[in-house]
């Protein structure tokens, strides 16, 4: 197993956390010892922490150790190949000129055969401590990419609402799905798809519904703009239409159901709508699947035999706060 390290985001610790954890139980990981501001996987290889940089929304960077009798020497051997690195300290991504460690690695590397070039470097350094304070080196092995993540904003999509979760928001929430190559992942309350589209850009094939025939329009439009598509969408009260294949089982439920003024429930109360939609298409959820709810709070979506197994309160815009639910059985 590979350690991997994660620098996570300034939005939610705690979501960062969560996603983390189902992002590498999808790729076979396992949560471990964390190091001071940063959150940590055993992954079964190195080549997955690549992987997993490119599934996650609320990490910066993922990290090695480099391995070493001291930090000093295994600075020195990873210089042996020439290429041109940076060295910073975790923290503080810019600057290092008067921290004696950062000067001390950086001119250790050099000795070993390597250059240093902030602008470009081919590999990057970080220093980090562990929780006794000793200091350590990592290597940069991935980043996630903040740029495409937000050219999926709803402003950037061809079908756009007034309000949209955030894309970085969406793939979280499909990560807390635990999404592998294959699966068949529902959203009973589509809108804009949202998060079927994160889910589609995970490997999921992908099934929603929808009461209002524009949003189904709209959900479409905005997937092929994504290259994705669905298996089936269907237009119709997700309490009581069906797919073309009854028996037809889902790996996972995700979806954010309609809240507030502004969302089209038909007129029924919202909450009895979710308590009405979200049960029926609970029981075709296979064992070991999860339901993943983006709530306003209140009353669980579902009861026995699901429980809940993680809730996280996020601010997604000014003064709303939404809920991260989990449920499994």
């Amino acid at each position: 197993m590979t350690r991997v390290y994660v620098e996570p985001t300034g939005e939610s610790r705690a979501l960062a956390a969560a996603e983390l954890h189902a992002a590498a139980e999808a790729l076979d990981g396992v949560d471990t010892e964390a190091l001071p501001g940063l959150l940590a996987v055993d992954l079964p290889d190195r080549a997955a922490a690549e992987l997993l940089a490119r599934r996650l929304a609320l990490g910066r960077r993922c990290l090695v150790e480099v391995d070493g009798p001291s930090m000093i020497e295994a600075a020195e051997r990873r210089g042996a190949d020439h290429a041109g690195a940076s060295v910073r300290r975790l923290g503080r991504p810019s600057g290092g000129r008067t921290d004696a460690t950062v000067l001390e690695v950086g001119n250790a590397y050099v000795r070993g055969g390597g250059s240093i070039d902030l602008d470009q470097p081919a590999r990057r350094l970080w220093i980090g401590e562990d929780t006794a304070g000793r200091e350590r080196l990592l290597e940069e092995v991935a980043t996630t990419s903040r740029p495409t993540l937000m050219r999926r904003r709803i402003s950037l999509l061809p079908f756009q609402r007034p309000i949209g979760l955030d894309p970085r928001l969406a793939r979280a929430a499909a990560n807390l799905a635990r999404i592998r190559l294959g699966d068949r992942v529902l959203d009973p309350f589509l809108g804009t798809g949202a998060l079927l589209a994160e889910a589609g850009l995970l490997g999921a094939r992908l099934y929603g519904i929808d009461r209002d025939p524009a949003m189904v329009r709209g959900a479409l439009q905005n997937l092929a703009f994504l290259g994705l598509s669905a298996e089936e969408v269907i237009e119709g009260d997700a309490g009581s239409v069906s797919f073309a294949d009854r028996s037809l089982r889902f790996d996972a439920l995700l979806t954010d159901p309609p809240y507030g003024r502004a969302s089209g429930t038909g007129g029924e109360d919202a909450s009895a709508l979710v308590g009405r939609v979200i049960p029926r298409w609970a029981e075709r959820v296979r064992p070991g699947g999860r339901l993943v709810v983006v709530s306003p709070g209140g009353e669980d979506a579902v009861g026995r035999p699901w429980h809940r197994e993680l809730s996280v309160p996020v601010r997604v815009h000014r003064s709303l706060t939404r809920e991260f639910r989990v449920y499994a059985r």
